[in-house]
């Protein structure tokens, strides 16, 4: 027959196969999860009035914020999945949970205005957060602005906000002036994270050690958490006052690098190139590169080796 009256049946459809995800892909998010698991124990601990286990739930999450995009660069198991996990766990523990805490320390004294301040903090967090991802795709930005973050990141924020029960765990007398202060200092602390104060972020320092200092900075970093678990308090109290004494050193070498600019703009000699960092390093401490071409349609990695996870702290 030239023409026949049905037609074949199509072939069956084959099932849509995924690409199977590297065990590498995975390491950095599961940190990423126990940092988030972090921030909620700090949340339950603060309901109890258990401060102490919340403020080392709270730092212990930071130091886990502070590796996990490392461990990815070093893995090469960045993914688009794990930036973006990377930022809600942010915002719930240094943007929820430090909110808490100090509402049920000693905020709550203060009834609705101890609660405002509070929520303000918290959504000074997610703000800063949500700023610092759209500015990724900002242009013509110099190659020297990588070394800032605009305003306070969020985890540096998360430690320092917390300043008034580090001084109550050392025995300073508290009071309804103290909470007062303490809501000031909140507020304070909330508009610095969403300002526009160039900060340091030392995502360029110490990515080298020369062979001679690998003995000493092996001992330096024992020596650190050795002090914060026999002192955590003192270590806490004096390492929150140290950054805010440096805040101004941020602002003078920024404005410093802008006139450097300015000076070889006006002798036609250009300004520095205006484009990103370079490959090698990751854009900014949270920052992330979405548009790499190494992501496949699942959000977790392909096998592109020159994918980089941010490091985000804030």
């Amino acid at each position: 027959m030239v023409f026949q009256p049905l037609d074949p049946a199509p072939p069956p459809s084959r099932p849509r196969r995924f690409k199977t995800i590297p065990v590498r892909t995975l390491v950095p998010n599961l940190i990423t999860l126990l940092a988030l698991c972090a921030g909620l124990t700090a949340i339950r601990m603060a309901v109890e009035h258990k401060v102490q286990l919340a403020l080392a739930a709270i730092v212990f999450a930071a130091l886990l914020d502070g590796i996990d995009g490392r461990v990815a660069r070093m893995l090469k198991g960045t993914s688009r999945f794990g930036a973006e996990l990377d930022s809600l766990a942010d915002f719930v523990n240094f943007g929820v949970a430090p909110a808490l805490i100090l509402y049920f320390w000693g905020l709550h004294e203060l009834k609705s205005a101890g609660w405002i301040v509070a929520l303000v903090f918290a959504i000074c967090a997610g703000l800063r957060l949500a700023r610092f991802n759209v500015m990724l795709d900002e242009p013509n930005k110099p190659a020297w602005a990588g070394n800032f973050f605009t305003g306070i990141p969020a985890p540096a924020g998360a430690i320092t906000v917390l300043l008034p029960i580090y001084l109550d765990q050392l025995g300073v007398p508290t009071g309804l002036v103290v909470v007062w202060l303490t809501f000031f200092y909140t507020l304070l602390i909330a508009l610095l994270m969403v300002s526009r104060l160039p900060v340091f972020s030392g995502k360029r320092v110490g990515k080298r050690v020369p062979p001679e200092m690998v003995l000493p900075v092996f001992v330096v970093v024992v020596l650190f958490f050795a002090l914060l678990i026999s002192y955590p308090w003192e270590v806490l109290t004096a390492g929150t006052v140290a950054y805010l004494a440096c805040l101004p050193l941020g602002w003078w070498s920024y404005n410093g690098y802008k006139r450097k600019d300015a000076a070889a703009a006006a002798r036609g000699e250009g300004t520095a190139p205006a484009d990103a960092p370079p490959a090698h390093e990751s854009p900014s401490l949270d920052s992330p590169d979405l548009d790499s071409p190494g992501f496949d349609s699942s959000g977790l990695a392909g096998d592109d080796d020159d994918d980089e996870r941010p490091t985000r702290l804030n």
